[in-house]
């Protein structure tokens, strides 16, 4: 029996996101509660000033340190030392929620917790963690993680940072580290160098813990950002820093503490995009709604409603490649483990897949959408960055392939 046309005609309640492929659901009741609790965060706290902080590229990230670290938020899924060791999964639900806000909020906190304060709690003296890791988890200090230099980015090995070891066992450091977020308000970095002990052994990579207010440590904001411009990143220059023979990292010896420690930062950034993914999706749809042109919603159009499905599908996808990741952190799938191919696998296409939706959303917001009343071109600003730091697309891809064919093309 057809359905009356006066009953095609009246408006369906709206599903969201969340609600069309039963994503809630698939969430344990903790991981439920944690992204509630956040997003209600954000929402008060967050969301009212991240346009101007993106307009301004101003945040009070001092400040906001200290409120996420007075939520559990600061190295949340580290055990001890103040922090709440919760699962990868609930961190990894605080992280969307943190970047459909902005992206720079959600770096604040992957740096912090993911980059620098899991390389103290995975490589540090129990001395680095006791002196640390409880003021960086309550947001009272804020770190930074100087691995990326102008000249070395996606190849970290070729850094020029030097560390040399002197008579007594104090070091001396000297480089330039570039792209930090959270330099400019820092109290400590982790900054990886060349270090030549003396010995006459080639000299090897390892990970030092530097108070920024040492002597010969000078730091300076990046200035004219187009993109995060909701985060404060900054240049390091060490000339000639003395630290004590304590101040290396004795856990970590070559590239593979710093990539490690990427790893980490890399699943923080799989949950984030997923955030500003949905983000943009709800903003597109609730303008859809509103918008009348031709006398009706333009969300009634079909072109409208094709580019809106296609983004639901999307963010149905990056979510469950995100909660699968998560899973495998948490020993949750017998037998098989979250592999730095996987992660590698999983930030490269939900990077991709949250540029693509928020450009696309941010069409069907015609002339609006390029003013900061609403956030999908903010969004796909900053995703401009998120798909190149911590690997950019072609790294990745480079990766994966790696994994499926055994064959490296890296440096052919």
């Amino acid at each position: 029996m057809l359905t009356p046309m006066s009953q095609q005609t009246q408006p369906a309640r709206p599903v969201h996101p969340d609600d069309l492929f039963a994503l809630d659901a698939v969430l344990e009741q903790d991981e439920r509660d944690a992204a509630r609790t956040v997003r209600a965060f954000c929402d008060d706290q967050l969301r009212p000033h991240a346009a101007r902080w993106y307009v301004e590229g101003a945040l009070p990230a001092r400040d906001l340190a200290k409120a996420l670290g007075g939520l559990g938020l600061l190295g949340m899924h580290l055990d001890g030392y103040g922090c709440p060791g919760t699962s990868a999964a609930m961190y990894g639900v605080a992280c969307r929620e943190l970047e459909a806000v902005d992206a720079g909020v959600r770096s604040l906190v992957s740096v912090q917790g993911s980059l620098t304060m899991t390389a103290l709690h995975r490589y540090g003296s129990e001395e680095h963690k006791q002196e640390w890791l409880p003021a960086m988890a309550t947001g009272e200090a804020v770190g930074c993680f100087g691995l990326t230099e102008p000249d070395a980015g996606s190849d970290p090995g070729s850094m020029r940072s030097t560390a040399r070891q002197q008579p007594g066992g104090d070091w001396v450091l000297d480089g330039t580290k570039m792209w930090i977020t959270n330099a400019p308000v820092a109290d400590v970095a982790v900054v990886w160098a060349r270090a030549d002990t003396g010995s006459g052994e080639r000299p090897r990579v390892h990970g030092f813990v530097v108070p920024l207010r040492t002597g010969g440590v000078g730091v300076t904001e990046v200035p004219r950002k187009l993109s995060m411009r909701a985060s404060v990143t900054g240049e390091i220059t060490l000339d000639g820093v003395r630290l004590p023979a304590d101040a290396v990292l004795p856990g970590a010896q070559g590239l593979r503490g710093p990539l490690a420690c990427l790893t980490e930062a890399r699943f923080g950034i799989v949950w984030g995009t997923t955030g500003s993914l949905r983000d943009s999706l709800e903003v597109a749809v609730d303008y859809a709604r509103e918008r009348v042109q031709f006398g009706k919603p333009i969300g009634s159009f079909q072109l409208t409603q094709a580019k809106l499905a296609d983004a639901a599908a999307r963010y149905t996808t990056a979510f469950l490649l995100a909660l699968h990741l998560a899973r495998l952190k948490d020993g949750r799938v017998p037998g098989a483990q979250a592999t730095p191919e996987l992660v590698s696998l999983a930030k490269m296409d939900n990077a991709r897949a949250a540029l693509d939706v928020a450009r696309s959303m941010r069409s069907i917001l015609g002339g609006s959408g390029i003013t900061a009343d609403y956030s999908p071109m903010r969004h796909a600003a900053n995703l401009e960055t998120v798909i190149t730091y911590e690997g950019t697309q072609e790294v990745h891809q480079l990766v994966v392939g790696k994994a499926l064919t055994g064959l490296d093309a890296f440096g052919g």
